[in-house]
């Protein structure tokens, strides 16, 4: 008790404030209003107008890919990045099931089916080795890629989460892949700022979706990103999500079947006031996770922190907690002073729609969902 009681006069120091803290709020520092009334007064209040280009073209500097493509939200933008890497129908990807839901939803929006394997405890994302062993016992090498001996169906991408934004281990996670014929796409919607070796997360796979969720590093409310280094992909991703329409003056004509998922020129002029402040609200964030781990170390609680070769956004900062018991009093008596605090998603294959499908062991995992509680990470 007298540990939360330090955590909690230290939180309410960080954010100046004895009123409820909330996980993670969004800060509203720059040009929101400018550039929210500027779209107001041009009437280029929907999926066409200057902000998005620019919200384009300012995510392709930020990550280093060569294009960026605007959607209504992250799950959209995943998506459409797994239709463009190849995934169809009765197809199966390779995902972690310690995730937000939205990460399984994408591959069953494409009538695919997830495989859930475990993840490493550095850094709570998709493990290589996991995949690697599944692979070894159950991939097989087609002329036409790689299937899964024992359901006879095709495995056409495998789709890891940076976790909070702490990046996944994807050199090895790349190797594998590439040796099995398999295109990587990266649920990047976390981790916007972070950085694997130097390069962008969502840039080092074939695809990457990111989230500017209400409660992301970076926000517009709603919203979303692919990102890709093929320009060809990029090409296709932007007119599938403007409905698949040809162009044309005044005709109708659709030649595929595309989605309305372009982002709107409001939530893209929101978004470009928010990506200015990037590097300022990490800056913040990465000191905030400092002040984090040098408290817990003296209260003697694992604070989660990036690994070497890797830069972390911090999105959400969390502790790890000796046991469930331990995790459930923490988070009782945390919320209980108004200092939210949550535990980790529900692992995606307790859910009733993906209990059935295949997954291994989920020894890591189901050690992480039983210690793993989130902390106010909010920009100060």
């Amino acid at each position: 008790m007298e540990h939360i009681q330090q955590m909690v006069s230290f939180i309410r120091d960080q954010y100046k404030t004895d009123q409820f803290i909330p996980l993670h709020e969004p800060r509203f520092r720059g040009n929101e209003k400018k550039y929210l009334n500027d779209t107001i007064d041009s009437t280029f209040v929907s999926s066409v107008g200057s902000y998005v280009n620019q919200f384009e073209n300012m995510m392709e500097d930020i990550t280093g890919a060569a294009k960026a493509v605007a959607v209504v939200n992250g799950t959209s933008s995943l998506q459409v990045a797994l239709r463009l890497a190849g995934v169809q129908p009765g197809d199966e990807v390779i995902t972690q099931a310690l995730s937000f839901i939205a990460t399984a939803n994408a591959i069953a929006y494409n009538n695919a089916s997830p495989i859930f394997l475990d993840v490493d405890l550095d850094t709570m994302g998709l493990s290589p080795k996991a995949v690697e062993a599944f692979l070894e016992e159950f991939g097989e090498i087609r002329d036409n890629g790689c299937f899964n001996k024992s359901t006879g169906k095709k495995i056409a991408a495998c789709m890891p989460m940076h976790t909070f934004g702490f990046p996944v281990h994807m050199d090895e996670l790349l190797e594998i892949c590439s040796k099995w014929n398999i295109p990587v796409v990266e649920d990047s919607a976390e981790s916007l700022g972070s950085y694997y070796k130097g390069k962008h997360t969502g840039t080092l796979g074939l695809l990457g979706g990111f989230s500017f969720n209400g409660n992301k590093t970076v926000t517009c409310g709603g919203g979303g990103s692919i990102v890709t280094n093929d320009v060809e992909l990029a090409r296709h991703a932007k007119y599938l999500t403007t409905t698949a329409k040809k162009p044309h003056p005044y005709e109708f004509f659709h030649d595929e079947l595309g989605y309305n998922f372009r982002m709107p020129n409001l939530n893209a002029a929101l978004a470009c006031a928010q990506l200015e402040q990037l590097n300022t609200f990490i800056e913040d964030k990465r000191s905030l996770a400092l002040a984090y781990s040098e408290l817990f170390k003296s209260l003697g609680i694992r604070f989660r922190q990036e690994i070497p070769d890797t830069k972390a956004n911090y999105w959400l900062m969390c502790v790890e907690l000796e046991n469930k018991i331990e995790r459930e009093n923490f988070l009782k008596l945390t919320n209980e002073q108004g200092i939210m605090t949550r535990p980790i998603w529900t692992l995606t294959y307790r859910l009733p729609m993906y209990e059935h499908c295949q997954r291994d062991a989920q020894t890591n995992a189901e050690f992480l969902e039983e210690r793993i509680v989130n902390i106010p990470s909010s920009v100060r």
